[in-house]
């Protein structure tokens, strides 16, 4: 675990000298102090041993609101430039959809794939041009009154936004399956409905992202 130019926070596990993914985690309205990505944290302790050679580097934003996407996006960059990987799949949850996209400006970045991602309208996808995206999502996932979601139709809209644009990539819908991936119990991340479908699906992206290294 380390500390990124930006103030943000970087943990690392397996190697990274030649293919790592860089996990951006959700936000919110509020302004509040960056935290750990359940799902994010329980996709990696399942898949990290299934593919020794790539490293996975988690991302704990300074501040994980959407009022500083800027933010996210800036600690997103810096990690991938922190990790040093050569290639990099940029893996974004939720609101880290959107910064993973931003992100991908970065000339390491290969992949972005987001999970369940908040894919404004308003925000730009250009610096996807040239590179893969995948979008997986929850047949069941919605934003209700205090329960953070994001409709499958929005992120579609965005994903052929996208492919408007000449990029190339897949959407995928999980049966079942909620917004999130895991939960935070004291300090361990336990699988919602549907978590093995979402690690299939993924372990799926990685297997091509490190085919087409190859």
């Amino acid at each position: 675990m380390g500390q990124l130019s930006t103030g943000a926070e970087l943990r690392v596990t397996g190697p990274s000298d030649r293919l790592a993914v860089v996990c951006v985690n959700g936000g919110q309205a509020s302004e509040v102090e960056g935290t750990w990505s359940a799902s994010l944290e329980w996709l990696v302790g399942r898949l990290a041993p299934q593919f020794p050679g790539l490293g996975f580097a988690e991302v704990r934003y300074r501040i994980k609101s959407w009022k500083r996407l800027d933010w996210c996006v800036a600690d997103a960059r810096a990690a991938v430039v922190e990790v040093g990987a050569p290639r990099v799949l940029l893996l974004g949850f939720s609101m880290g959809g959107a910064v993973a996209v931003q992100a991908a400006v970065e000339p390491a970045v290969d992949t972005v794939v987001g999970l369940a991602p908040w894919l404004p309208d308003r925000l730009s996808l250009e610096p996807l041009r040239g590179h893969r995206f995948a979008v997986i999502h929850g047949r069941l996932d919605r934003w209700l009154p205090g329960i953070p979601g994001v409709s499958p139709a929005s992120s579609r809209r965005g994903f052929e936004r996208a492919r408007s644009l000449g990029v190339e990539g897949d959407y995928t819908v999980i049966p079942g399956a909620l917004h999130g991936i895991a939960f935070r119990a004291g300090a361990r991340a336990l699988p919602l409905p549907g978590a093995k479908s979402w690690a299939r699906h993924v372990a799926a992206e990685l297997e091509r992202f490190q085919a087409d290294a190859d």
